[in-house]
């Protein structure tokens, strides 16, 4: 009986001993699988880059960049992880769904300093946000830096403001000029605004210190019909040489010899809107004599190894075999450049039959010495800002060329990617 008993224990331990080895065996070969870790691949798709704070950015904004849902949510998880915030690069690299060679790409445009220790970046230091307090109406022209600091705004960023008021001429001028400083959030000039002793638009006839640097001559204006000015002419309206020399041949070889109406005038890319508005109220075109002039020039093929792209019109590149979106598309991005450099540009515009662009580009020339070229100290604000090569990096030239009116220091400062710099100087003096 003792045996039986004595057995039975036996074969219990050992059972529950084999019991123990299974679960054993089971849950280190469950450790090693890593279930709950998936990882996951990046999407190659391409994708536009432009500077960005990653604690700012929600699902949809972390897409565009070229992440994948599974990737996003581990980003955003391990965000909550390391404090709900990420406090430099170095942190956000060690984020395991983001691949080394997935940081490197983006690593230049995030706006964080490189690691915990190195401080603020110049963007986070004029992205921190301090409650606005205002007390009644005032002139911002008469702050000093100790009173918007006190109003609210951090040192750097008081610092700022006033550099802005000197590049704009020691004034604000109006609300509306105050509102286009960088530092002044939507945010900001909404609870600022009330209190603003400022006219809301800025006068007709304002332009800044910068714009007043150099003197122009001075111009008389007097009625004029555009299809009789040679280039004298022009220039005596306050146009360069060249400048002149591609209106009349614009009037000459692709109108024909006539003006018929001042949308022809307004459409020649030498002419800015600006001064087409100056000039506007002079123009007297004499319609009979140009109906008699035109009824004189026989319809004939154009001969497009004489055409200029820069200067090539939409009839003409309708009668080249394009059609309208791919004309359009041409002429349309030839204005927003403010013509072609090289044949290059027109062949990356969007919307063209590239097979017969080339062929065009391979047919006609291209003058680009008549292009109006600056220096990134001396470009006008409103070119800065609807370039389409400028118009992402506008506000950190008018920024960094307050402090440093140096070319060489403010594209050090800018940190472009080299072929975006390569676009850019094209424009450049």
């Amino acid at each position: 009986m003792m045996k039986r008993s004595y057995y039975q224990k036996v074969a219990f331990l050992g059972i529950l001993l084999l019991i123990l080895l299974a679960f054993q065996e089971y849950t280190s070969r469950e450790k090693e699988n890593f279930p709950d870790v998936q990882f996951v691949s990046e999407e190659a798709s391409p994708i536009l880059l432009a500077e960005f704070n990653p604690n700012d950015f929600d699902e949809k904004q972390w897409q565009s960049l070229g992440f994948s849902s599974k990737q996003i949510s581990t980003i955003l998880n391990y965000k909550k992880i390391v404090g709900g915030k990420f406090t430099s690069k170095e942190q956000l690299k060690k984020c395991y769904a983001i691949s080394e060679e997935k940081f490197a790409e983006i690593s230049s445009y995030i706006l964080l300093p490189e690691s915990k220790n190195k401080g603020k970046t110049f963007h986070s230091q004029y992205s921190e946000r301090k409650s606005i307090s205002v007390s009644g109406k005032f002139n911002p022209d008469h702050l000093s830096e100790r009173q918007w600091e006190e109003i609210g705004f951090r040192e750097k960023q008081a610092q700022a403001i006033l550099k802005y008021k000197a590049y704009l001429g020691g004034s604000f001028v109006s609300k509306e000029k105050f509102k286009d400083c960088f530092i002044i959030t939507d945010e900001n000039y909404q609870q600022l605004s009330p209190y603003l002793i400022l006219p809301e638009k800025t006068p007709d006839n304002y332009k800044n210190s910068v714009s007043n640097k150099e003197s122009k001559p001075l111009i008389k204006l007097h009625s004029f019909d555009p299809n009789t000015l040679n280039i004298d002419g022009w220039q005596s309206l306050g146009f360069s040489q060249n400048q002149a020399r591609t209106i009349v041949n614009y009037r000459d070889k692709n109108l024909k010899g006539n003006f018929t109406n001042l949308d022809d005038i307004k459409k020649c890319f030498v002419i800015s809107l600006e001064k087409f508005e100056e000039l506007r109220p002079y123009i007297k075109i004499n319609v009979s004599q140009n109906v008699e002039r035109k009824a004189e020039i026989t319809q004939q093929k154009t001969d497009f190894a004489t055409i200029d792209l820069n200067l090539i019109t939409f009839k003409q590149l309708l009668e080249f075999g394009l059609d309208e979106k791919s004309a359009g598309s041409i002429i349309g991005f030839r204005k927003k450049l403010g013509g072609f450099i090289n044949k290059q540009q027109i062949l990356d515009t969007y919307n063209i039959d590239i097979n017969l662009v080339q062929k065009l580009t391979s047919t006609c020339k291209l003058e680009s010495s008549i292009i109006t070229k600056y220096t990134l100290v001396d470009a006008p604000e409103e070119w800065l800002k609807n370039h389409p090569y400028f118009k992402y990096s506008a506000d950190k030239i008018i920024y960094h060329r307050i402090s440093d009116p140096d070319d060489k220091k403010i594209w050090k400062l800018l940190k472009l990617k080299p072929e975006y710099e390569a676009r850019m100087k094209l424009y450049m003096k």
